[in-house]
């Protein structure tokens, strides 16, 4: 099973229904992803279930359907054990970007950390998932797939916000304040936490 956000709005791609489920499914092979999308963004549909028989074949048909974009991201502990957070968009995030190319997904985590925030020093100490969501670009709906990773720096330096980027705070935040945070921030976020 994966979970797609678009927005708020959730989709399940699964090889497994419940009876109760039935009717949000619909087949994943033949699903109109600019119908399913209107319906979804205008509130006709809350949640979807996209339905195909094989698990491993569940990405591959969806990556199909939709243009694929890579990215990568870190949840960035310092310390004191406070988390890196940004903000853009009017929402908490977490920073993170595109690959470019002859890039490891690793080094587009680190090089995104430190281009939006100006952290220094960090080290990737573990790989925590990947997350999907469904973003509109040039009339065109595409699918970002973010590799996210747990990460520690010592650096206590100034915090520069990637203003070109619309990133306009970047902060540490405690337990509580992260609490706080995520009650404005994105759904693959929260689910980091």
């Amino acid at each position: 099973m994966y979970k797609v956000f678009i927005n708020e709005k959730l989709i399940i791609l699964s090889n497994e229904i419940q009876k109760s489920e039935i009717s949000d499914v619909y087949l994943l092979k033949d699903i109109d992803f600019e119908w399913l999308i209107g319906k979804m963004v205008s509130g006709k549909i809350e949640k979807a279930i996209l339905y195909h028989a094989y698990e491993d074949e569940l990405l591959p048909l969806l990556y199909r359907k939709l243009p694929l974009v890579e990215a990568a991201g870190g949840l960035v502990k310092n310390e004191e054990g406070k988390t890196l957070f940004i903000f853009r968009n009017g929402k908490w995030d977490l920073p993170k970007g595109k690959t470019e190319k002859k890039e490891s997904i690793e080094e587009t985590a680190i090089r995104e950390v430190v281009e939006e925030t100006g952290v220094r020093g960090l080290m990737i100490t573990d790989f925590l998932m990947q997350t999907y969501h469904i973003f509109k670009r040039n009339g065109e709906y595409r699918l970002k797939l973010t590799h996210w990773y747990a990460m520690k720096t010592a650096y206590n330096g100034v915090l520069c916000p990637q203003e070109d980027e619309g990133i306009v705070h970047v902060v540490w935040k405690d337990d509580e304040e992260i609490r706080e945070a995520l009650q404005n921030s994105y759904e693959n976020i929260k689910l980091l936490f």
